[in-house]
C-alpha cells in the first residue's frame, strides 16, 4: 500500500480588499474585507488553498489573531496526511478552543488536495453532484428607508431575483424600511430579512408580525445569540420562518437547536463551522430534522465562496445561497472559482479538487511559512 500523502509546507497570507461601498449591518460597517488566505503544498506537490474572513462582532477574531494561531496551527499539522480530514480537526481542536475561522480556511485546503487527489472536483469528492440550479440573492445594506429602497431597485435592475435586507435596531423603521423597499419593487420578488442579532424577542415578535405579509422567505437571528432560550417563543408567535445564524456555529450548535425547536432553518457558513467538515455535519443533522439550509459567508472572496457553492451542492437541504460579498470588492484576486451569472446564477468549476486559487500578485510575501 502506498504511503499516505504529508503536508511538506504551510503559508499564510494577510489579504485586504477595499469595498465599492461600506456593507452596513445592525453590528456597524464595513469597509474592506481582511482576509486570510492558507496555501498548503503536500509531498507531491499538489498545492491546496484556503481563504477565511473574521468577523470581530461575530466569531470574535480578527486577521492578526488568524495569522498567529495559524502559525500554531500550521506547526501542528506539518506532516500529517491531507486526506485525514477528522485527525487534522481533532489536532486543531485539540490545540486550541474555537478560532473557528482560521480553522476554516485550514479545512479549504486540505479538501482542495483530497479533492485533487481523488480526482474528482470538490462537491463530487464530498458526495455531491452539479446542477446549474444555485442562486445567490443580493444585499441591502441597513441605512435610512429611502435609500434603502434605492438600493433596492438597482439590485432588481441588475437581474436578481432575491433580495436580502438588513435590519435589527428600532422595529418601527425596520418596517418603514421593508415598507418602502416594497413600494418600489412590488410583492413578487421575494426578500429575506437579516436583523444581526438586533432585537430583543419582544421587538422580533411585534416586527415579524407585522411584516408577515411582505413576502419574506425567512428572518436571519432576529434575537441576541445569548438569548437562543427565546429563540422558541420567538419562532411560535412568528408568520416568518426563523433561521438560526449567529447562534448556530458548529453541529453541537446545530444539535441544540433541534433539541429545543428552536428555528425552522440554518445558515452554515464556513467560518463559523471551522471548514467543510463540520459544516457537512450540520447539514445532516438539518436533514434528519427535515430543515432546510442556507449556504452563505461573512467577506470571502470567490475562492472560499468557491468552497461554499460546491458544499451548497451536496444536498437537498440546501435551498437558499447568500454569496454574494465578493460582487462588493474593488479587485478579484481569484483565478478559476465561482462565476456569477444572470439573475444571481453560480457556475461552480468541475475540475479536480477546488477549481479556484489565489493569483501570484495577491500572495507575494507570506506573513508566515513554515516547512517541514
Amino acid at each position: 500500500m502506498a504511503a499516505p500523502e504529508q503536508i511538506e509546507r504551510i503559508e499564510l497570507h494577510r489579504m485586504r480588499i477595499p469595498l465599492k461601498v461600506p456593507f452596513v449591518t445592525s453590528l456597524g460597517p464595513n469597509n474592506e474585507a481582511d482576509n486570510v488566505v492558507v496555501v498548503i503544498t503536500a509531498r507531491n506537490g499538489m498545492v491546496g488553498y484556503g481563504e477565511c474572513s473574521p468577523f470581530w462582532t461575530i466569531n470574535g477574531e480578527t486577521a492578526e489573531t488568524c495569522l498567529a494561531v495559524g502559525s500554531h496551527l500550521s506547526k501542528a499539522l506539518m506532516g500529517h496526511d491531507p486526506v485525514d480530514m477528522e485527525g487534522a480537526h481533532a489536532l486543531m481542536d485539540r490545540l486550541i478552543f474555537a478560532n473557528n475561522s482560521i480553522k476554516s480556511a485550514f479545512d479549504i485546503a486540505l479538501h482542495d488536495i483530497a479533492a485533487q487527489l481523488a480526482g474528482l472536483s470538490l462537491a463530487h469528492h464530498l458526495g455531491g453532484v452539479h446542477n446549474p440550479g444555485l442562486l445567490t440573492d443580493y444585499t441591502v445594506s441597513i441605512g435610512v428607508p429611502e435609500k434603502m429602497a434605492t438600493d433596492a431597485v438597482d439590485i432588481v435592475r441588475n437581474g436578481f431575483t432575491v433580495i436580502k435586507v438588513k435590519l435589527g435596531g428600532d422595529g418601527d423603521l425596520d418596517i418603514e424600511r421593508i415598507k418602502a423597499i416594497r413600494d418600489v419593487i412590488g410583492q413578487k420578488i421575494p426578500l429575506r430579512i437579516d436583523a444581526n442579532q438586533g432585537w430583543d424577542p419582544e421587538t422580533a415578535i411585534r416586527v415579524l408580525n407585522a411584516l408577515g405579509n411582505f413576502n419574506i422567505q425567512h428572518c436571519e437571528e432576529p434575537i441576541p445569540r445569548w438569548q437562543f432560550m427565546e429563540m422558541r417563543r420567538v419562532k411560535a408567535a412568528s408568520p416568518i420562518p426563523i433561521m438560526a445564524d449567529e447562534s448556530c456555529s458548529d453541529h453541537h450548535d446545530a444539535e441544540r437547536l433541534i433539541a429545543m425547536g428552536a428555528c425552522q432553518r440554518f445558515n452554515i457558513k464556513l467560518g463559523k463551522s471551522g471548514g467543510l467538515f463540520k459544516a457537512r455535519k450540520i447539514i445532516a443533522l438539518a436533514e434528519a430534522a427535515g430543515m432546510e439550509v442556507q449556504v452563505g459567508g461573512f467577506l470571502e472572496s470567490r475562492l472560499a465562496f468557491t468552497a461554499s457553492a460546491h458544499l451548497a451542492l451536496t444536498s437537498k437541504a440546501v435551498k437558499y445561497c447568500d454569496m454574494d460579498t465578493p460582487l462588493m470588492f474593488t479587485a478579484d484576486p481569484v483565478e478559476g472559482g465561482i462565476r456569477f451569472g444572470p439573475k444571481g446564477e453560480l457556475n461552480v468549476p468541475t475540475e479536480p479538487g477546488l477549481g479556484a486559487r489565489i493569483t501570484s500578485q495577491w500572495l507575494a510575501s507570506p506573513a508566515h511559512s513554515i516547512t517541514r
